[in-house]
């Protein structure tokens, strides 16, 4: 597997992947996950991987529960809407790891299409992605596929949209709600 830094625009600042400056972390992952790790870079000083969408369970399940990299909190969940951007695909699913016992942190991306904007939940590793799943949701329109309460948090449910994608329209007039008796 090689080491090189992904394509996004959003990698290219400060990447540096030569395998002598790796972190252990990363490369364990590579090694661990040949094919489901595209890229490993410590990008601006932060530990980062890209992993395929269809692997992060599996991924995320390892980086808890494996004693070398023990990254035991789910610190964040986002994503990030490249429209305007220009990146191919749309989509970056985003997960910020913290390790309480070795102290070290680790941003995981994924890649998500704008034609299947869906990615497994990850629920059943750390429960706290509950709400942040459901937030992205709420907010960008990504599905987490076996989410078992996947619904609005931040907007009421009859909210048409997800505003933190580029393309939602800045004037756009939401239906009126009474108050709920």
């Amino acid at each position: 597997m090689s080491s090189t830094p992904p394509s996004s625009p959003l990698d290219k600042l400060g990447a540096v992947s030569q395998s002598e400056l790796l972190p252990e972390v990363l490369t364990l992952l590579e090694s661990q996950f040949s094919g489901k790790v595209l890229s490993v870079c410590v990008n601006l000083g932060d530990w980062e991987a890209s992993v395929a969408k269809g692997s992060v369970p599996e991924i995320m399940r390892f980086l808890r529960d494996d004693k070398r990299t023990d990254f035991k909190m789910l610190a964040d969940l986002s994503a990030v809407d490249g429209l305007k951007m220009g990146l191919v695909p749309r989509f970056y699913v985003v997960y910020h790891l913290y390790s309480i016992k070795l102290k070290h942190r680790l941003r995981v991306k994924t890649n998500v299409s704008e034609e299947d904007p869906a990615v497994p939940s990850l629920v059943d590793v750390w429960p706290i992605a509950n709400w942040f799943e459901r937030e992205v949701w709420d907010m960008f329109g990504i599905r987490f596929t076996g989410h078992p309460d996947l619904k609005r948090i931040l907007m009421y449910e009859g909210f048409q949209g997800h505003p933190l994608r580029k393309d939602y329209p800045v004037n756009y007039r939401q239906p009126l709600i009474g108050p709920r008796n």
